[in-house]
C-alpha cells in the first residue's frame, strides 16, 4: 500500500486525511526560510523547516504566546522519522540547544507553554527556569492507552505555563467550565447561589486551575483527527489561547505536527505561525485552516465557555457542521487541484 492509498476505515470515519492531489497543491503553501525573515514573511504561515534550520531566520520579539509540544523523551515514530530516547542529561541538553535560542522571539509580555509527560517534566523545568518564570505545572487527563500488569496505567500528562516577565496575560473570565451542580445551594430569599438553572439542569461557572479532566483525546470520529500520533486536542489549545493571548495576537509553534495549534488560534481569530519537518503533517495543517473556514466550532467549547467531558450540552452545542465523509470522498474547498 502506498502512503497515498486510501486505508480501509469505519463509514464513520472522520479522520482528516490527504490525497496525493491535495498534497501537491498544499505544498505550494509551504514555506522555507533561507535568510532572516520579516515577521510579516512568515505570518499566518506553515514553515516546512527542520527547526535548527529556521531558528536563526526567525525575527526577534514577534511572537504573543509561544506553545511548545516536543518530542517527549521516548522512542517513537513520526511518519516514519523516529525520535530515540535519551538519558535524562542528554535530553535536557537537547532541550537547551533550541530553547535557548527561541527565547529571543519573545515579546516582554509573551507566555510560554511546554509540554511533557512524567519522563521529560524534570528536564523542561530545568530548562525552562533557566530563562523564564515559570508560574504553574498544569497537568491533564489523556484517557487513551493502554493499561499495564506491573505498572500504573499513564494517563496524564503535563503542561508548564511560563512567563517572559512579570507582566503577561491572563484572562480567567474566559476559561470558566460550565459544570453541573450535583447539591445547589440557595441562599435565605430561596434563590441560587452561585448558579443558575437552564433547560439541561443546574450549572455553575467554575474557575480553572491546573487539574483538566475535561480533554478528550482526538479519536476517529471527531472531525478534528488526523493520523499524528501524539495530537493535541483543540479544545486544550483553546483554553491556553483565550486565557493567555488577545485577538491578533501572534501564537507560535516551533513543533507543530498537524497544525492543532495554527488551526485553534484562526479559529479564535489570532494570528499564527507554525513550524513543522514532515511534509506530510505540514500539508495536514494547511486542510485543516481550509476546513476552519468552513467550520469554526470547537468541541467542547461554546457560548463562551468549556463544558465538561461527554455532557450533553458539549455534544450538542459543539457538534461540527462539516459534513460526514466516507474514506473515498474529497471535501469540496473551492481547490483547484490541476
Amino acid at each position: 500500500m502506498t502512503q497515498f492509498e486510501p486505508k480501509k476505515r469505519a463509514a464513520r470515519n472522520r479522520t482528516i486525511t490527504l490525497t496525493e492531489d491535495e498534497l501537491q497543491f498544499y505544498k505550494k503553501q509551504l514555506i522555507t526560510l533561507s535568510e532572516p525573515a520579516s515577521a510579516e514573511t512568515i505570518m499566518n504561515k506553515t514553515i516546512h523547516q527542520d527547526l535548527f534550520e529556521a531558528i536563526d531566520r526567525l525575527p526577534d520579539q514577534f511572537v504573543d504566546l509561544m506553545f511548545i509540544d516536543p518530542p517527549y523523551n521516548l522512542t517513537k515514530s513520526f511518519n516514519g522519522k523516529t525520535f530515540t530516547k535519551m538519558s535524562s542529561d542528554e535530553y535536557t541538553e537537547w532541550l537547551d540547544s533550541w530553547f535557548s535560542k527561541l527565547v529571543r522571539v519573545l515579546k516582554p509580555d509573551a507566555s510560554v507553554y511546554i509540554c511533557g509527560d512524567w519522563r521529560s517534566s524534570h528536564s523542561i523545568f530545568e530548562v525552562a527556569s533557566r530563562y523564564l518564570n515559570v508560574l504553574n505545572r498544569i497537568t491533564w487527563e489523556r484517557e487513551k492507552g493502554r493499561g499495564s500488569l506491573s505498572n500504573w496505567k499513564n494517563a496524564s500528562e503535563d503542561i508548564w505555563f511560563c512567563t517572559n516577565s512579570t507582566n503577561y496575560k491572563f484572562y480567567v473570565d474566559r476559561v470558566k467550565m460550565k459544570r453541573k451542580v450535583i447539591a445547589p445551594y440557595r441562599n435565605e430569599e430561596g434563590k441560587p447561589k452561585d448558579w443558575d438553572e437552564q433547560s439541561g439542569g443546574k450549572f455553575r461557572l467554575t474557575h480553572p486551575s491546573n487539574l483538566w479532566t475535561d480533554l478528550t483525546v482526538p479519536f476517529w470520529s471527531m472531525p478534528e483527527n488526523t493520523d499524528h500520533p501524539t495530537q493535541k486536542p483543540e479544545k486544550l489549545l483553546a483554553k491556553i489561547i483565550l486565557a493567555s493571548s488577545d485577538e491578533q495576537d501572534v501564537v507560535f509553534d516551533p513543533f507543530s505536527g498537524a497544525g492543532t495549534t495554527s488551526v485553534t488560534a484562526k479559529k479564535l481569530n489570532r494570528r499564527y505561525v507554525g513550524v513543522e519537518l514532515d511534509e506530510v503533517y505540514a500539508c495536514l495543517t494547511e486542510k485543516r485552516l481550509a476546513l476552519a473556514e468552513q467550520d469554526a466550532s470547537i468541541q467542547g467549547y461554546s457560548e463562551g465557555v468549556f463544558w465538561e467531558r461527554n455532557s450533553l450540552q458539549e455534544q450538542s452545542k459543539a457538534k461540527s457542521t462539516r459534513p460526514a465523509a466516507d474514506e473515498n470522498m474529497t471535501l469540496d474547498l473551492g481547490l483547484d487541484l490541476d
